[in-house]
């Protein structure tokens, strides 16, 4: 069975997502040798059925605390097959040094846009397609308790998963990096990917996602 990790920092809608993709059924216990709780359940994503793992929030692969060395031994100990990066979208450009460093870790990554409506009000809409093409990986818009955007992210982590069982790189755990060529540094990756924001106050996600 494939595995995929929510990984984020906290208070960003994480536990949310999960639920949202697991549904009633999970199990919460302390990872083993400490007293951090992780939750674990399965999802279907079309016709592949996979655990989905919620961990602690973290700032950093670098940990400070006992829950960010949960989250990285987990990481780097287990098989993952898939990292969903769940990001609050009002503070993107704070959230991106964790990606580009999973990014770096050689993780197959997904980039999931959580809180979008919470920036839109704040007049902060997000061009997620120009997105993507910066960071060289699937971003995916989504407001957690409506649920709205989740059938977007089911969809896109199925096609991530059908792509990793058909390929000929079935190998679990990390893969190489895959950091954007070109681009000199996490400083001028953020410089460029703020410059993503617009000032859309008013449109709603679906009209911002059109786009």
């Amino acid at each position: 069975m494939r595995r995929i990790v929510l990984v984020g920092s906290p208070n960003v809608g994480k536990s949310v997502i999960f639920n949202r993709l697991t549904g009633r059924y999970a199990v919460v216990s302390n990872y083993p040798g400490t007293t951090v709780e992780v939750s674990r359940g399965e999802a279907l994503f079309g016709d592949l059925l996979a655990e989905v793992v919620d961990t602690p929030g973290t700032y950093s692969l670098l940990p400070s605390s006992e829950e960010e060395a949960v989250t990285r031994r987990l990481l780097w100990h287990e098989d993952v097959d898939l990292v969903l990066h769940v990001v609050d979208t009002k503070n993107l450009e704070h959230s991106l040094s964790l990606t580009f460093a999973l990014m770096e870790a050689g993780f197959q990554l997904i980039l999931v846009l959580n809180m979008f409506d919470e920036a839109e009000r704040l007049g902060l809409t997000v061009d997620v397609h120009r997105l993507e093409q910066r960071l060289g990986i699937p971003c995916v818009a989504t407001v957690g308790p409506s649920g709205w955007g989740v059938p977007k992210l089911k969809q896109v982590v199925r096609e991530t998963l059908s792509q990793l069982r058909g390929s000929a790189n079935l190998a679990r755990g990390r893969r190489p990096a895959a950091v954007p060529a070109g681009v000199g540094g996490w400083l001028s990756i953020l410089r460029k990917s703020s410059s993503c924001f617009k000032s859309l106050a008013g449109q709603s996600p679906e009209n911002t996602l059109s786009r």
